[in-house]
């Protein structure tokens, strides 16, 4: 989502001005695609299930005034998101309870994005310019202006004991660690090459995962074995037109067995997995300007939507027991606003659970 120094205005385009153009994050990553969204509706949030449309039941986590990616702790209690307070201009490295309380803010230098639970719930990892404030604060919108300068940094639940893995100046972000907790992954971008690496969660050992010139990878989650990943990417011919084709992948952490899931055309985009191994959450990008959730089993192809409305609908992550959805919506903003809230969806009649 955003970061810089003059991010205030930066990262509050990127969250909320999708183009579908670029995904980080465009990952899931870590940065919004390009392509204006429908008009919201400014309608209220969604309490017991719709059976007009078909959705689940859908709360919003309230306690935030804006907030784009999320991810759960590993007890499901909390998630950690971009995400600001009343009062504040630009997005930071939040926990909040999924109950919207106990809004703690990690880290308030320079810009932040993309972050993760260690598995033992202890620790965080999480991307900042905090370092590089006096680079260009880029554009997370746009793979041709990333924030040269996003480290990677680790630190406890309060945001204090913070150790720096990354000292460069090129773009590391779209983070994520594997749930046996021994592998960093991260995309990182040199020479407007997006790849795949990884690396011990004490941040020696890098090693890069992909080598595709004509592609561009990123957003990257493991499955629960711990050793295959799952991840969208997109061609360089492809990039910067409007509704860029994505498709998602899963590789192995050697870099073998790659396979591609998704055969549609289309935008596909910011997968995470399920706990049960079969089951992932994708975004893709219905005409004629409409960002919907959907599930797909990897094993039969079936894809099932979880989303039904014309605002934006993104950035979806699945709690460790599988019962509960987290993504971005614009559906409650004031018709006109761009703005992001956090909610969560109950999913559990789905079975997708560990």
């Amino acid at each position: 989502m955003k970061r810089g120094i003059l991010v205030a205005n930066v990262r509050r385009f990127l969250v909320v001005s999708f183009v579908v153009g670029m995904a980080s994050i465009f990952g899931s990553g870590c940065a919004p695609p390009q392509e204006e969204t429908t008009p919201s509706t400014g309608s209220a949030v969604i309490e017991e299930m719709d059976f007009e449309t078909g959705e689940m039941p859908i709360e919003r986590i309230s306690s935030i005034a804006e907030g784009a990616e999320a991810y759960f702790s590993p007890d499901g209690k909390s998630v950690i998101a971009s995400a600001r307070v009343e009062g504040e201009e630009d997005l930071h490295v939040y926990t909040i309870r999924v109950d919207g309380s106990e809004a703690r803010r990690i880290n308030d230098q320079g810009a932040d994005a993309c972050s993760y639970y260690f598995p033992n719930g202890e620790r965080l990892i999480w991307t900042s310019t905090k370092d590089h404030l006096d680079l260009d604060p880029g554009d997370f919108s746009d793979p041709e202006r990333y924030p040269q300068g996003a480290e990677l940094y680790v630190s406890d639940l309060s945001g204090e004991s913070i150790q720096r893995l990354t000292d460069n100046e090129v773009y590391d972000a779209e983070v994520s660690i594997s749930p046996d907790g021994e592998w960093i992954l991260f995309t990182r971008q040199i020479d407007g090459q997006l790849d795949l690496w990884k690396m011990s969660v004490d941040g020696t050992d890098e090693q890069q995962i992909t080598f595709t010139p004509d592609e561009q990878e990123g957003g990257s989650f493991f499955l629960p074995d711990s050793e295959t990943i799952l991840y969208r990417a997109w061609k360089v011919e492809d990039q910067g037109q409007r509704g860029m084709p994505m498709t998602i992948y899963t590789i192995r952490l050697d870099g073998s067995d790659k396979r591609q899931i998704t055969h549609e055309d289309g935008t596909n985009w910011a997968p995470f997995p399920a706990p049960d191994g079969k089951h992932f959450v994708f975004v893709k990008f219905l005409p004629p300007r409409n960002f919907e959730v959907f599930m797909m089993n990897m094993e039969t192809g079936e894809q099932t939507r979880l989303t039904h409305n014309e605002a934006f609908d993104g950035f979806p992550s699945i709690s460790p027991d599988g019962s509960t959805l987290v993504f971005s919506s614009s559906r409650d903003a004031a018709p006109g606003e761009r703005k992001l809230n956090l909610f969560r969806m109950d999913i559990s009649s789905f079975g997708v659970g560990p």
